[in-house]
């Protein structure tokens, strides 16, 4: 009958849209559009405040999407773009485990939003009761493939800033520090 399938999207669609909403609103804890944004602009994510509302619009939208069942392999474009600009953004360079930070909670979700566009939302969904229910390899693909090119347009960018940024930083580090041992011998 599809509980288990009802029961996987509920509770990722319940959670992506908390996560959402912590960014768009500040609820749950979250830090609103402001914090978020300072935020991701120190990842590149610029400008910061734009970013998070669109991570925000992402995570809430997508989940709901998700949670109803409602545009299945939108839900899962949404999400998984998501889910691959944190990994490539804060998770990758900690390795699998998130006990270290690790991208392992983010590589266990776009596997079940993979495997909820393959297999479709199930028989308790709105896709499935309005007839427009399109799942499959080539919707499973097609979704996490515009998730990676929606994550690869915000990435990109923000890689090209930071390594513009770097040069400028490490000569006002270096400037500190002529200073400060400037200093110390002069004391």
């Amino acid at each position: 009958m599809g509980i288990g399938r009802l029961l996987l999207r509920g509770t990722i669609g319940a959670l992506f849209f908390g996560h959402g909403m912590q960014k768009l609103a500040g609820w749950f804890g979250g830090h609103g559009p402001a914090g978020t944004g300072q935020f991701f602009d120190t990842m590149g994510l610029r400008p910061g405040r734009r970013q998070a509302l669109a991570a925000g619009a992402a995570e809430a939208g997508g989940g709901l999407l998700l949670a109803a069942g409602l545009a299945t392999p939108v839900a899962g474009a949404l999400l998984s773009g998501v889910m691959f600009t944190a990994i490539e953004r804060v998770h990758w360079r900690n390795g699998p485990w998130v006990t270290d930070n690790g991208f392992e909670y983010q590589a266990v979700l776009l596997a079940s939003l993979f495997e909820l566009v393959d297999r479709g939302p199930g028989a308790l969904s709105a896709d499935h009761a309005l007839g427009i229910e399109r799942k499959g390899l080539p919707w499973a693909l097609a979704a996490i493939g515009a998730g990676a090119a929606g994550s690869a347009a915000t990435v990109v960018p923000a890689r090209r800033t930071l390594r513009e940024e770097a040069p400028a930083e490490e000569a006002t580090t270096r400037e500190h520090e002529e200073v400060v041992t400037t200093a110390a011998a002069t004391a």
